[in-house]
């Protein structure tokens, strides 16, 4: 149908084009006629007849035309920003699929870990009956030693450490020579050991004295099992986190109020927007993302965004507004009532104010998280007429001539 042709000939452009929003320096939310001035002043500045020595300068300002074409149509720039939308739409999705594949993958490592973890334990009960039937034999070297166990299970290095231990906790009965050797062992290859033990957090002294009804080297193997299976000193490993966008508006984070956010896996999450919460800050709530057996809870993120508004656009913790001025009262002065964040707001124009002059108001922004607020900054912006005047256009025509009365 000749209605489907034309939408799709108008949609291809839009999609693979250059966002015409950067190529000329407006927001998304920008008025027909911001555009429209932001076009003119590009347009002008980058014209082929007034950049002959740029060879760029007419692909420059065709794109600029291009840009406009597609903004100044209100259907083309529907088309535009729902191209853009869906995009979003689609990567956003994607990032949630990636977490979700995330989920799975470390749910699986977890489920290795405690199988490993288990397989450790019952080795680690096989251990300690052995050694307890064992231990009236190994001074006749019969039977295997619960050294050779520990070698056994997790390594020459976890056996020699555990030697180590034994020699430095001999009986005190003993000869001062076999206590001076027995010290001399453990200066020699106990230090190992010695930093396994104080490094993983739970054992040491006092463990080892707790361990007095068991072999020497067994008071070690628990202090191992962590390593074995990969832990780290916090127990569990971190499950990852779920990460979902909030829309929010700006007198919600003006008034720091609570939200709902939906969490991927469909749950739901209510948190007060703190302060220096501005657009695409990101809160952490802590604890509160994927949970999976075995594995240490995730956190939840939440990206914020704040829905565009008629009164100001976000810039960082200030908030921007517009002041449109009649060329008299640029050239003189004047006051004008504009709407703030918390109520109308008195601003004063001085005498020769053009376009490019804003006029910043303290502490009327976005609450900052060490304190204090962001500013209002008002840009000023020339308006002409909406009717053409006589007299103005003799005025503005002698004064572009010379002709000053």
């Amino acid at each position: 149908m000749p209605g489907k042709d034309s939408a799709r000939r108008i949609a291809t452009p839009a999609v693979y084009m250059r966002d015409p929003y950067k190529i000329l320096g407006v927001k998304r939310d920008a008025a027909a006629d911001e555009i429209k001035a932001a076009w003119r002043n590009m347009a002008k500045a980058v014209h082929p007849d007034h950049n002959r020595d740029d060879p760029t300068a007419a692909a420059r300002f065709a794109e600029i035309g291009r840009a406009y074409e597609t903004l100044k149509d209100p259907r083309k720039r529907s088309l535009f920003d729902n191209a853009v939308r869906m995009a979003e739409a689609k990567k956003q999705e994607q990032t949630i699929m990636q977490q979700r594949q995330a989920a799975r993958e470390a749910a699986v490592r977890a489920k290795a870990a405690q199988a490993n973890a288990e397989r450790v334990m019952e080795e680690l009960a096989r251990a300690a009956q052995k050694a307890a039937a064992d231990s009236s034999r190994q001074q006749a070297g019969t039977g295997e030693a619960a050294e050779e166990m520990v070698e056994r299970i997790f390594g020459a290095r976890a056996a020699a450490g555990g030697q180590a231990q034994s020699r430095a906790h001999q009986a005190p009965n003993q000869q001062p020579q076999n206590q001076t050797q027995a010290e001399a062992g453990k200066r020699m290859d106990g230090d190992d050991a010695e930093g396994d033990i104080k490094g993983d957090g739970e054992t040491g002294e006092a463990a080892a004295n707790g361990a007095a009804n068991l072999s020497l080297p067994l008071s070690i193997l628990t202090s191992l099992v962590r390593r074995f299976t990969g832990a780290k000193d916090t127990g569990l490993e971190k499950a990852p986190d779920e990460v979902t966008t909030a829309t929010v508006t700006i007198d919600d984070v003006l008034k720091g109020s609570w939200v709902t956010a939906s969490l991927p896996e469909g749950r739901e999450i209510g948190f007060a927007l703190p302060a220096g919460t501005t657009d695409r800050h990101e809160v952490r709530l802590k604890g509160q993302g994927f949970k999976l057996p075995g594995m240490q809870r995730g956190d939840a993120v939440i990206a914020i965004r704040i829905a565009p508004d008629p009164r100001f656009t976000v810039d960082g913790f200030d908030l921007r507004a517009v002041l449109p001025l009649s060329i008299e009262n640029a050239v003189l002065g004047t006051e004008a009532r504009i709407d703030g964040p918390s109520g109308p707001l008195t601003v004063t124009v001085p005498a020769w104010s053009g376009s490019d002059k804003t006029i910043r108001i303290p502490d009327q922004g976005l609450p900052r998280e060490e304190g204090g607020r962001g500013d209002l900054v008002v840009e000023l912006r020339i308006m002409l007429w909406e009717k053409p005047d006589d007299k103005v256009t003799d005025l503005m025509r002698s004064m572009r001539e010379g002709l000053f009365l």
